[in-house]
């Protein structure tokens, strides 16, 4: 039962063979364009996808045999779920494996644009010795960090930013009233989120919806000295925008853990003290790679034996 891993370093193909039955026949294969991903998923039961894997609706027309495809991860905005459940394949994900991590990584991300930890280290590093070096900052106590969208890893943000005097709220069209006030949110419109926050965390996935809501116009509107962190999905943030708001002075620093472009073969954000950038790292611990593969197997073991995986994604509920 032939089982496709697509090239994706997160997952490692030895040790998710040795989690399935012995009737599994685990391919690693390039995938990176539609055309290589119909050739390869020929006579396969199941696709473990990366992010950046286009599992489209020709592809998915195209794989007669296919079951399902299990993403490697949280978000599935490269899957067409629509044309998988039309095509009758389940799509599955890995929703809770690094919320822990992702949530550190954000608050790290933002402490250390607001602290210019990365001028500060260069200043250092060349031999330098200036307080000044990493420019204005301010104080965490007072001010406010707005959550574009509320998931879990939100959530857990909120909880690690507890103790630190700021106050916290949210644009989320898709969480409820209950949720928003069991964790002291204040639930803002998009609007009122630009015009209020002094940090902003973009926790959203990607979809029509949220691609490239921060844009142009957003970064005009933020405090000049805004800090934007985005560990959510890159197309959400207009990259080009982003640098020129940076360049103007439209807000005062940006860390990035995703991108539009993985990896990014250039950007207007290298080689800029004001943009702090990690290689989509934001989920990794030992402990979350461990829980990745355990949840991936049991999803693929599920298909292989004809039964429903445990983290199928309903296609009837709007992925947000």
């Amino acid at each position: 039962m032939k089982v496709v891993v697509s090239d994706d370093p997160m997952l490692d193909a030895a040790e998710l063979a040795d989690r399935l039955p012995p009737e599994a026949a685990v391919q690693v294969a390039e995938t990176d364009t539609e055309e290589a991903l119909k050739r390869v998923l020929r006579g396969a039961v199941a696709l473990v996808a990366d992010v950046s894997t286009p599992v489209t609706a020709d592809v998915l027309a195209a794989a007669d045999d296919l079951a399902l495809v299990a993403r490697a991860g949280v978000g599935v905005d490269n899957v067409d779920i629509a044309a998988a459940a039309e095509a009758g394949v389940d799509v599955t994900n890995v929703p809770d494996y690094c919320t822990d991590e992702v949530a550190t990584h954000t608050v790290a991300l933002l402490l250390g644009c607001l602290r210019k930890l990365g001028p500060y280290d260069r200043e250092v590093k060349a031999g330098g010795w200036d307080w000044q070096a990493g420019g204005r900052t301010h104080r965490l106590p007072g001010l406010t960090l707005g959550f574009v969208s509320f998931g879990p890893i939100a959530r857990r943000v909120r909880e690690r930013t507890a103790g630190f005097g700021l106050d916290h709220v949210a644009y989320d069209p898709y969480v409820d009233d209950e949720t928003l006030a069991a964790a002291d949110v204040e639930r803002v419109d998009w609007a009122g989120l630009l015009d209020g926050a002094d940090l902003v965390s973009v926790n959203a996935p990607l979809t029509e919806e949220t691609r490239g809501m921060l844009d142009a116009d957003a970064f005009e509107r933020l405090a000049d000295h805004a800090v934007v962190v985005n560990t959510g999905r890159g197309g959400v943030v207009d990259e080009a925008a982003l640098a020129a708001a940076l360049d103007d002075g439209e807000i005062a620093a940006a860390g990035l853990d995703v991108f539009t472009e993985e990896p990014p073969t250039e950007s207007p954000l290298f080689d800029r003290d004001d943009a702090l950038l990690t290689p989509h790292s934001a989920w990794y611990s030992v402990e979350a790679r461990a829980d990745l593969h355990r949840t991936v197997a049991e999803n693929v073991r599920a298909a292989l034996a004809g039964e429903t995986p445990p983290d199928r994604i309903d296609p009837d509920v709007e992925w947000v």
